[in-house]
């Protein structure tokens, strides 16, 4: 990094260490907004389709479940970018407890985390909320016994850390955080800015967050996935949706170059209004996604309903149908453990019932600790969807 990359704008001060490196130290927020006509036209999209999302979301008639597949894929995503190599069905065979012997097991586990963290983090904003403490909380179910586990799970760094090509040190860094001495004092300010008044739109402030924590980088490993995990949080925390249904990993993973020239730009000659265009267009564009697959997944399940509409356990199956929708890939063990409908033989009752009339199918043809895979559902919520 050099202090020549960093302009007048820049939205923060470049330092010189007492070990000579030079380092970013971003300001607090919030910076000044130039409410352009973009900016005021995008904002106003981005909250249009976030609120038909809350209300399509809502709407559904299994609300509690609807959630859970999208935080898986938004799981797999997210950690696709920081090099993982699994698969939404990689991840569902994983948790029905028959991995692929195409997956890779340590990555499988890594994902889990993702939705572990996720699923944690959303129960402790009943009883916390949005603030170091349950960052740093998140952060430790998020490494836990995986990759990066070496490098204190939840806890705020205590050393230097960088972001550069791989092998790059310190002095060859294309960027460096602040300090941490200046850290502590930028986490501060931004917990601070976290619990202020809603001066500015919530969109907006969700937008400076998530780069604020980039610029910061307060953990020696699973920043990236911290701030894209921060986002979904505080749109729940402050009530711009009530089921975790929006996740903007994928955005970032198809425009992934832009993103990160984005952040940097913000930090090197401030340009607040490029990155916050480009985050609210991530906002719009995988609201309107979540939306459309949420109707779709709402038309599977009145048509399976029709499908089963004779059988004498209808009520029942209807039940394993909303959970086929959270989980599309499943075993007759993991479907007791969570349906609680009755014994092993029940479930495989049910199941046998839906696959005879092909709303799933066995997956790996075995006659022991088989998987079932409901193929539709899947293909609603793997595929894309043109905006």
């Amino acid at each position: 990094m050099k202090k020549s990359d960093f302009s007048g704008n820049a939205s923060g001060r470049v330092i010189r260490t007492l070990k000579g490196y030079i380092a970013f130290v971003p300001n607090a927020l919030p910076p000044k907004v130039n409410w352009s006509n973009d900016l005021i036209n995008s904002l106003s999209k981005a909250d249009r389709s976030l609120a038909r999302l809350a209300e399509v979301g809502n709407a559904f008639p299994a609300p509690y479940v609807v959630a859970r597949p999208f935080m898986r894929r938004e799981a797999v995503f997210s950690s696709q970018i920081e090099g993982t190599r699994t698969s939404l069905q990689g991840l569902l065979s994983y948790e029905a407890g028959q991995l692929s012997l195409f997956e890779d097991l340590e990555d499988a586990r890594e994902v889990q985390n993702y939705v572990k963290a996720l699923d944690y983090g959303l129960e402790r904003l009943r009883t916390l909320p949005a603030s170091k403490r349950l960052i740093c909380e998140i952060h430790g179910v998020l490494m836990k016994g995986v990759r990066g586990e070496a490098m204190r799970p939840g806890e705020m760094r205590r050393s230097q850390n960088w972001i550069g090509r791989p092998g790059a040190t310190l002095e060859e860094a294309q960027y460096v955080p602040p300090p941490v001495e200046e850290m502590q004092v930028c986490l501060a300010e931004l917990e601070k800015f976290m619990h202020a008044g809603a001066d500015l739109p919530a969109l907006l402030r969700i937008g400076m967050i998530h780069y604020q924590f980039e610029a910061i980088h307060p953990f020696l490993d699973g920043n990236g996935r911290m701030g894209r995990l921060l986002v979904t949080l505080l749109l729940v925390a402050w009530g711009l949706l009530q089921q975790p249904l929006l996740y903007l990993s994928s955005f970032i993973e198809s425009n992934r170059q832009e993103y990160y020239q984005r952040l940097l730009a913000v930090s090197q000659r401030g340009e607040w209004e490029g990155w916050l265009l480009f985050f609210l267009e991530g906002v719009r564009s995988q609201a309107e996604d979540a939306s459309r697959r949420i109707a779709r997944l709402r038309e599977l399940r009145t048509k399976y309903h029709v499908m089963i509409g004779k059988e004498r356990s209808r009520k029942k199956l209807e039940r394993v149908i909303d959970y086929l929708i959270g989980t599309p890939i499943t075993s007759i063990k993991q479907a007791q453990e969570e349906l609680e409908m009755g014994s092993y033989t029940t479930i495989q009752r049910y199941i046998d019932k839906l696959q005879g009339v092909g709303i799933l199918k066995e997956a790996t043809g075995n006659a022991r600790n088989r998987i079932f895979r409901a193929d539709e559902i899947m293909k609603v919520i793997e595929e894309p969807i043109n905006i």
